[in-house]
C-alpha cells in the first residue's frame, strides 16, 4: 500500500468527550473528536489519540459514516496484505477444531468483524462456497486482496460477495451482490446437521440461511417429542424441521414472508418431514387465537430484530413482552418457550425484565431451563457489547 497507508494522521478526542474508545471500545463516533479530518484520508488508518495526547491505537477512518474511527489495534500499524492475511488466518484457525463427530465443521462464521480484527467484514462457510459482506469503505478497497485471500486460505470453490445491507450506505458505499468468478451461484440442497435445506445463498434472504442458531435448533428439539409445537417467525423451518424429526406429536411453523413459507414446504418435504406452514403475521395470529384454550407444549419465538436503533428500543421492549405474553397464553401448564432476540440494543437484563413482566400479566409461573447464547464461531469482543447480539431463554411455564 506504501506511504498512502502510513500512520501519520492523527484523530484527536474531544477534552470532555465520555468515549467508550477509553474504556476499551473499537468505534470513535463523529461527535466524540475535536475536528474530522480531510476526506483524503477516508478508509485510510489513522491514529487516535485522546484529549492528552496520547496514543490509544490505529484505525480505519471515514468521515462519511457516523462511526469514524475502528480500531485495528493498540499498537502502530498499516492495514497491508501482511495485516490482512494474518487476521484472516487467525479467524479461520480460530474455528478450526473439529466438531463432536470428529469431522470439521464446514458451516460456520469465519470471520465476525471487529471481533476479528477486521471492521466491517463477515464471512459464512456454507459447505464449499463462502457468503461474504464488506461494510467498512477502508475494507471495500481492499477487496481484492480479501478476496484473494480467502481464496487462498480457506480454498472455497466460490465467493459470494452479498454487499447489500443497508449499512454500506452509512459508510458512503454502493449496494451490489457479486461472485468471485463473475458467474452465477445456482440454488442448491445442502445438508446441515442431518436435515437438507434449499440454499439460495446468492438471491435468498441474508445469506439465505441463520448460522447463528444452529447450536439452539438441537438444544430446543430435545424438548419436542410428543409435544405440539409453535415455530413462530420460522423463516425457512429449522426450529420445526429439527421438532418434527424429533418426533413431535405435531408441528406447525409462522412467517409472514410467503417465500419463507415456500421455502419451508420444499424443506419438510424433501426430507419426509411432517409439519404445517402458514403464511401469518405472527402478531395478528396470536390476537385471533387470544380467547382459545392453550392448545401448544412447546412455541419458538425467534423474530427479526425489533430494536435496530437504540432510538427504537423501547418500542421494541413493548413489542417483546406483548409477543411473549401471547406465547405464554398459548402455553399448556408444563409448557416449555424457546424465546430469542437478537437485537444487540438489548441486554440480557432488558430481555429478562420484558419476560418477568410478560410472565406476571400472564399470570403464570415461569422457570429458566437453559440460558441461550449465539455460538462460538460468533465471538463476542469483551470491551465490545454490540459484537453479542444473540440471546434467549428456554424456559418451562407452569
Amino acid at each position: 500500500m506504501g506511504n498512502r497507508d502510513s500512520v501519520s494522521v492523527s484523530l484527536k478526542l474531544k477534552p470532555n468527550a465520555m468515549s467508550r474508545v477509553l474504556d476499551g471500545h473499537p468505534w470513535v463516533f463523529g461527535n466524540e473528536c475535536e475536528a474530522l479530518l480531510p476526506a483524503a484520508h477516508d478508509g485510510a488508518v489513522v491514529e487516535c489519540r485522546d484529549r492528552a495526547g496520547r496514543f490509544l491505537g490505529s484505525g480505519i477512518y471515514n468521515s462519511k459514516s457516523q462511526i469514524v474511527w475502528r480500531r485495528l489495534s493498540r499498537e502502530r500499524i498499516e492495514l497491508d496484505e501482511a495485516y490482512l492475511r494474518a487476521a484472516l488466518t487467525k479467524a479461520i484457525e480460530r474455528r478450526s477444531p473439529s466438531t463432536g463427530s470428529g469431522q470439521a465443521n464446514s458451516f460456520q462464521r469465519l470471520v465476525w468483524s471487529e471481533s476479528d480484527d477486521l471492521p466491517g467484514v463477515v464471512v459464512d462457510q456454507f459447505g464449499d462456497t463462502l457468503v461474504a459482506q464488506i461494510q467498512t469503505l477502508a475494507m471495500e478497497k481492499r477487496s481484492t486482496s480479501i478476496s484473494d485471500l480467502l481464496a487462498e486460505l480457506a480454498k472455497p470453490a466460490e465467493i459470494i460477495f452479498r454487499n447489500d445491507a443497508n449499512i454500506r450506505k452509512l459508510e458512503g458505499l454502493p449496494v451490489e451482490v457479486h461472485t468471485r468468478s463473475g458467474q452465477p451461484w445456482g440454488p442448491r440442497w445442502a445438508k446441515i446437521d442431518g436435515i437438507e435445506y434449499w440454499l439460495d445463498l446468492q438471491g435468498g434472504q441474508k445469506t439465505g440461511f441463520y448460522l447463528d442458531q444452529r447450536l439452539q435448533h438441537a438444544a430446543v428439539a430435545k424438548y419436542a417429542q410428543g409435544r405440539r409445537v409453535l415455530d413462530a417467525f420460522c423463516n425457512q423451518g429449522s426450529f420445526a424441521l429439527h421438532c418434527a424429526k424429533a418426533h413431535a406429536a405435531m408441528v406447525r411453523g409462522l412467517d409472514s414472508a410467503f417465500d419463507a413459507v415456500g421455502q419451508a414446504k420444499k424443506n419438510a418435504e424433501r426430507n419426509g418431514l411432517v409439519a404445517e406452514f402458514v403464511a401469518a403475521n405472527v402478531f395478528d395470529w396470536f390476537t385471533a387465537q387470544r380467547d382459545a384454550a392453550p392448545a401448544w407444549d412447546l412455541i419458538i419465538l425467534d423474530p427479526p430484530p425489533f430494536a435496530k436503533s437504540k432510538s427504537a428500543l423501547e418500542s421494541a421492549l413493548r413489542g417483546y413482552k406483548e409477543l411473549n405474553l401471547r406465547a405464554m397464553k398459548a402455553l399448556a401448564p408444563g409448557g416449555v418457550l424457546a424465546t430469542y432476540s437478537c437485537s444487540y440494543h438489548m441486554q440480557d437484563h432488558e430481555l429478562r425484565t420484558v419476560l418477568a413482566g410478560a410472565a406476571a400479566d400472564a399470570k403464570r409461573r415461569v422457570h429458566v431451563l437453559e440460558f441461550c447464547h449465539q455460538p462460538p464461531d460468533h465471538p463476542v469482543l469483551v470491551t465490545m457489547p454490540e459484537s453479542e447480539y444473540l440471546r434467549g431463554y428456554i424456559l418451562h411455564v407452569e
